[in-house]
């Protein structure tokens, strides 16, 4: 895609139809949401130019420079919330961003889809602006934003967007440039400009808008024959801590049914409506996407500058969509949802075969994986019952009886990659679920496919943590641990199980610190580094640990929440590294919760 009006002129182009505002790099490869948006609208004829990393300071030429789009503005902040990508758990400013060209931290605001879309409204008042990616998609409701420590309105609010897309954003971005290619020729805008986003977007699905209270009725919204859910009040659940809990339970209960309502919130004198979700993609149409003509690199304009997050993902291959999972902690379900869109054997190795041709190949797939690497193919035996089904993880408390744990489908994918006479040898990089796996694929798995260190994420090993978390039981990392172990053993193989945890999660007290580390040096475990608890917006963990309540049940949770706190729990991760430590986290079992 053009970045400059001089590539534009190369195209042949005086205008074009969308232009993309991006808070990272330019990546021509599908797994950049931007690169993704920009290649599916332009496959359906629409002319479109990105504008990576535009300098929001000064005169804002970079947001002038391509002109005025036919259609509309889209605006992301990137493949990471900015404040994620910007603060550590600390609230320490990062030293680098991987999204940029040579890791060059500042080059993208804080609360950048905010900032990106001021600037566009006073510059172009009358041009509609759409939002998306992983920042606008999980601040799309009232949300607890961790670096103001406050209860913030839905991005809509402060963006002045006039539409947000949440989740993989494909279909609603061409249902968008539809709908706006349709009311060219009327005016867009009225004087409110808000009416028409409530008139243009109402029967697109997984999209939110503003729709002032005076224009729509909450049992019509001008949702036509769909059920509408009301939550409390953005001002309400400022005010109480339980009220925003009680949100949360719905929004999450919602996000993961397949026949979800739709669900609308009133802020000001305005209403947040967020339509329910496209039914899950197909595999035909995940191919689809992955068959678009992606350059698999960097734009030219980076010549041989380093980014990365490219470097990261350069030869992987993800294999799939979603995640059934249901971890508190996480995002990926509540963007990408619950439900597994596979990709095709023979997708995945025409991808395979469009990076053998680039100049950097040496015979090696870092990465055949996926949000969790060991979960393709699968989905429930009787779809009938997931359409009722209202659980946020198929794996927690127990693993669903309806759940199709078939490793065939994914093995195959293994052998046909390793018959292909360009592979050397082919890794697994992403996470794996050691609670979704059998014998068969494991061995499969550990002995073919692990470049030396195996990636998984027990996160804790206190039950009332995991339990909280929405993890299985330390016993079952144990058990996966002997397993592992005795492959490498039986290969003549020396591999290492490389386990990630987490501190200061809401429920973990300083016991269940000490627990982990006791466990930790049972299995020889020194860990060099360690994740303390981020709260991202619109997680189950991030609504305890500003609540202090579990949403569900309404019981207090423990949480650490001063510095003095959390640089306590993620000490006894580094009990090894003085006798002194030592001494304190294996002596001293007695303390609790802030002691």
């Amino acid at each position: 895609m053009p970045t400059t009006k001089k590539e534009m002129k190369l195209r042949g182009w005086n205008e074009v139809d969308v232009i993309l505002f991006s808070g990272d790099a330019y990546i021509d490869h599908p797994a950049f949401g931007a690169a993704v948006i920009g290649r599916v609208l332009e496959a359906n004829g629409y002319r479109v130019a990105i504008v990576p990393q535009p300098d929001w300071r000064g005169d804002h030429r970079d947001f002038t420079k391509l002109g005025r789009p036919r259609l509309f503005f889209a605006v992301t902040s990137g493949s990471m919330d900015s404040m994620v990508n910007h603060y550590t758990a600390a609230k320490r400013l990062r030293s680098d961003d991987a999204y940029t060209p040579e890791g060059k931290a500042g080059m993208r605001p804080d609360y950048c889809t905010i900032t990106y879309c001021k600037i566009l409204k006073q510059l172009y008042p009358d041009v509609p602006i759409v939002i998306g990616g992983i920042e606008a998609s999980m601040r799309r409701l009232t949300h607890y934003d961790y670096w103001s420590d406050k209860l913030m309105p839905s991005i809509l609010v402060d963006s002045q967007a006039d539409v947000l897309v949440y989740g993989m954003g494909e279909k609603q971005i061409l249902a968008i440039a539809k709908s706006l290619e349709d009311a060219r020729g009327a005016s867009y805008r009225t004087p409110s400009g808000l009416q028409d986003a409530a008139l243009q977007f109402r029967d697109i699905p997984q999209v939110a808008y503003l729709a002032p209270k005076a224009q729509c009725k909450v049992d019509g919204v001008e949702c036509k024959g769909k059920e509408v859910i009301e939550l409390r009040s953005h001002e309400e659940a400022v005010k109480s801590k339980k009220v925003h809990a009680e949100n949360f339970r719905i929004i999450e209960t919602e996000s993961n049914k397949i026949q979800a309502a739709t669900i609308v919130q009133p802020v000001g004198d305005q209403y947040v409506v967020v339509n329910p979700p496209y039914p899950t993609m197909s595999t035909e149409e995940l191919d689809a996407i992955y068959d678009l003509p992606f350059m698999y690199h960097p734009h030219p304009k980076y010549k041989d500058k380093h980014i990365p997050a490219y470097e990261m993902i350069r030869f992987s291959v993800c294999m799939h969509r979603g995640c059934f999972g249901g971890c508190s902690f996480c995002t990926i379900s509540a963007h990408q949802g619950k439900q597994i869109t596979s990709r095709s054997e023979q997708s995945i190795l025409n991808q395979i075969d469009k990076l053998k041709d680039l100049p950097e190949w040496k015979g090696y797939l870092s990465d055949l994986g996926g949000p969790s690497a060991n979960m393709y193919g699968m989905h429930g035996r009787d779809m009938s019952m997931c359409e009722k089904c209202a659980r946020p993880s198929c794996l927690y408390p127990s693993i669903c009886k309806n759940l199709n744990q078939d490793f065939a489908p994914l093995m195959h994918v293994y052998k046909a990659v390793d018959r292909l006479s360009y592979i050397k040898k082919s890794f697994v990089g992403s996470g794996i679920r050691y609670d979704l796996m059998n014998e068969a694929y494991g061995r499969e798995l550990i002995s073919k496919h692990v470049s030396g260190r195996l990636k998984v994420a027990p996160e804790h090993t206190s039950d009332n943590v995991l339990q909280i978390m929405r993890k299985p039981s330390w016993e079952q990392y144990e058990r996966f641990h002997r397993f592992f172990e005795q492959v490498n053993i039986e290969a003549g193989m020396r591999q290492q199980l490389i386990p990630y945890f987490i501190s200061s999660h809401p429920g973990c007290t300083n016991e269940d610190m000490q627990q982990l580390a006791t466990r930790c040096k049972q299995l020889h475990y020194r860990p060099e580094q360690v994740q303390d608890f981020t709260p991202t917006p619109m997680t189950l963990a991030t609504t305890m640990f500003y609540t202090g309540l579990n949403p569900y049940t309404m019981d207090k949770v423990y949480v650490a929440k001063t510095k003095e706190e959390k640089q306590k729990q993620n000490s006894y991760f580094f009990w090894w590294k003085s006798p002194e430590e030592n001494k304190k986290v294996f002596k001293n079992k007695g303390s609790k919760g802030k002691k």
